[in-house]
């Protein structure tokens, strides 16, 4: 077996019209319909038929802050440039979303904040200063801080 790409993230969310708002209004993914009775919303970025799901599950318990197991965080590519990355973070800022972290990885530069639900949420852009295909090693670069 070989991996072809991520298909696609599942969140249960406290309120699906908030988590709506941030991921299809603010990030910019296309809700493709509702499911379970206008309970979840399946989104896409136009790669694949949905690379979100959304569920609403109302207030069962927020998931742990601080390092754990399980889930990190996700990450969104918004574009190629640096210029797209400063244009995001604009949106966000303008939306009132707080950054709460912005790094260099080498092959990419990213903003890492959280969703409605605490979810972490990385908004990232791929360098094309590096070629990590033809350097692997560049994907564990140490990390920089970035400046936009």
């Amino acid at each position: 077996m070989k991996a072809h790409h991520l298909g696609h993230v599942v969140f249960y969310v406290k309120d699906l019209q908030q988590s709506l708002a941030f991921y299809r209004d603010l990030v910019g993914f296309q809700e493709i319909g509702k499911i379970f009775g206008g309970k979840a919303a399946a989104l896409t970025s136009g790669r694949t038929h949905h690379e979100l799901l959304l569920i609403e599950v109302g207030d069962a318990p927020a998931p742990p802050t601080g390092r754990r197991r399980g889930f990190y965080h996700v990450g969104i590519k918004v574009g190629d440039s640096l210029e797209e990355l400063r244009k995001a973070k604009e949106e966000l800022d303008q939306a009132g979303v707080v950054i709460s972290g912005m790094s260099d990885h080498t092959v990419s530069q990213s903003l890492y904040l959280y969703d409605p639900d605490g979810n972490e949420v990385e908004i990232y852009v791929d360098s094309h200063a590096v070629d990590w295909k033809q350097n692997p090693e560049a994907v564990l670069s140490p990390i920089k801080p970035l400046n936009l």
